[in-house]
């Protein structure tokens, strides 16, 4: 025991790789019981439970979902539009305002800094929003009800924001100098030297319009403009119907336990989140400088 004490002792950090090594693996654990389940039949998922390999490896809830392969491209063309035009639209009007904030000739900026702190903490409401997009702005049914609501985010300006203002002074100064305005010096210096705190808010930003669900069950109606999760939402909706149906009888003799059911929302999770995992480890090189350097003050 004072022996395994002393090496900890010498050799911290290996001690700290093998523990993040276990932590790592057990956060993979869960995906990797998703992943197996997605590919496990229905019978032998509600016999033997979730296992690290299929019990009785079985496409049909793959099948199931790609069955019309032309509706679930198109619904993933619209998310891959939503989503990039989004984090683009977004990170300029967030960056933007974040450096309007940060500078310290900006008259206004105690009083608007606070205008956008307040939109944390309250927000419209459900119906109100709803009423202004459908009945005032006329949105339904449009990539800008998709996208314009979600291109600023009051946290992420703040972010943006804190990171700006640990930018150098002189760096402005000096470009005001040599005769440079203000959009100059933002996409000539500030956007350029803010690359970590904008990938992490991208990052952000890409997930959360990824994984939205509930604005195309509020405000799309149109099969050809249906977002993926929504368009997922609804398969497993479908499903349940189904086995509803088909448990209240009416002369109807097919099992039950052939229709997909637990398997298919691991499929449907696999598939939703299989791009955002190819993608992430392209932010992972400035995620966590961009976070801990863009959220140390307020």
């Amino acid at each position: 025991m004072n022996a395994a004490m002393n090496n900890i002792k010498k050799h911290p950090q290996y001690t700290i790789n093998i523990i993040s090594l276990i932590y790592s693996a057990l956060c993979l654990l869960p995906f990797l019981l998703v992943l197996s389940a997605s590919f496990t039949n229905e019978h032998a998922l509600s016999a033997n439970g979730f296992r690290l390999l299929p019990s009785e490896f079985d496409l049909t809830a793959y099948e199931y979902i790609f069955k019309s392969p032309e509706k679930i491209l198109r619904s993933y063309g619209v998310t891959i539009f939503v989503t990039a035009a989004t984090v683009a639209g977004g990170l300029l009007f967030m960056s933007m305002i974040g450096y309007t904030l940060a500078r310290t000739n900006c008259r206004f900026a105690r009083p608007l800094s606070f205008y956008v702190f307040f939109t944390l903490l309250f927000s419209g409401g459900m119906v109100p929003s709803y009423i202004l997009m459908t009945q005032v702005l006329d949105w339904k049914n449009t990539y800008a009800v998709m996208i314009v609501p979600s291109l600023v985010y009051a946290f992420h300006v703040i972010m943006i924001r804190t990171f700006f203002q640990k930018l150098p002074p002189a760096l402005f100064e000096s470009a005001k100098i040599d005769g440079a305005n203000e959009f100059l010096i933002f996409f000539r210096i500030a956007l350029p030297l803010s690359v970590p705190v904008l990938t992490t808010v991208a990052f952000f930003t890409a997930m959360s319009k990824w994984n939205d669900w509930q604005t195309g069950l509020l405000y799309i109606t149109q099969e050809d403009m249906e977002p993926l999760q929504y368009m997922l939402y609804r398969i497993e909706q479908n499903i349940q119907s189904l086995l509803t149906a088909l448990s209240q009888g009416g002369g109807i003799t097919v099992d039950v336990r052939d229709i997909p059911g637990q398997n298919l929302l691991m499929a449907m999770a696999v598939v939703a989140a299989g791009p955002m995992l190819v993608v992430f480890p392209f932010f992972q090189k400035y995620f966590i400088s961009g976070l801990t350097v863009g959220a140390v003050k307020g």
